[in-house]
C-alpha cells in the first residue's frame, strides 16, 4: 500500500523494499536476509530504519547505510534517518535460512548455530569441522582464521580439493 505521494506506508513495506540492498561483501544475500535490518517506521514522507552492524568495526557499514539511503530515496523518501543499534549485538543466528543456502551455493560455508549465550567469541580454531559448501564433506581443514573479511575464515576440503570461506558464527 502507498500513500498519496506513492510512498510505502508501513515499516514492513519499507523492509520489503530493502531486499534490493545487497551485502557489499557477499552480494548473493541482502541486508534483510543478513538480519541486520532491525525495524522500519514510516510517518508520511519520513522513514526511520534501525540497523545493527555485524560488528562495530565492519568496514561495510558505511556502504550499507549509503545503499539503504539510496534505495529509500529512489522510492521517494526525502527525510531518511538510519540509526545504528548495537544492543542486542547482531548474531549469525539472525541470518535467514534461505540466505544460508544462498551462501552455500555461492561457495561460502554458512555459520553454524551460536551457543546463544553471552560469552565472548573465541579467537581460537573452531572445535568442529566445517562442511564443504561444494561437496558437503566434513574432511576439511582450517587454513587461516581470517579470510577476505574478518567475519570469514579460509578452509580447504580434502575430499574435493577446493578452498572455501566459512562465515564465522558469532
Amino acid at each position: 500500500m502507498t500513500n498519496a505521494a506513492g510512498l510505502p506506508t508501513t515499516g514492513q513495506e519499507v523492509i520489503d523494499l530493502l531486499h534490493e540492498v545487497k551485502d557489499p561483501e557477499v552480494p548473493v544475500i541482502d541486508v534483510v536476509e543478513l538480519g541486520i535490518v532491525r525495524s522500519a517506521e514510516v510517518e508520511g514522507d519520513r522513514v526511520l530504519v534501525k540497523v545493527t552492524p555485524t560488528y562495530s568495526g565492519c568496514p561495510a557499514t558505511q556502504v550499507i547505510e549509503r545503499e539503504i539511503r539510496g534505495a529509500l530515496e529512489r522510492r521517494g523518501f526525502k527525510d531518511i534517518t538510519i540509526k545504528m543499534v548495537y544492543n542486542p549485538p547482531w548474531t549469525t543466528d539472525w541470518i535467514a535460512a534461505d540466505a544460508r543456502e544462498k551462501l552455500r551455493a555461492y561457495g561460502i560455508a554458512p555459520p553454524g548455530p551460536t551457543s546463544g549465550g553471552t560469552e565472548l567469541v573465541s579467537l581460537g580454531r573452531p572445535t568442529r569441522s566445517v562442511a564443504c559448501p561444494y561437496c558437503g564433506s566434513s574432511n576439511t581443514t582450517t587454513e587461516s582464521q581470517f579470510g577476505s573479511t574478518a567475519c570469514k575464515s579460509i578452509h580447504f576440503c580434502r575430499a574435493c580439493q577446493q578452498p572455501f570461506e566459512h562465515f564465522k558464527a558469532i
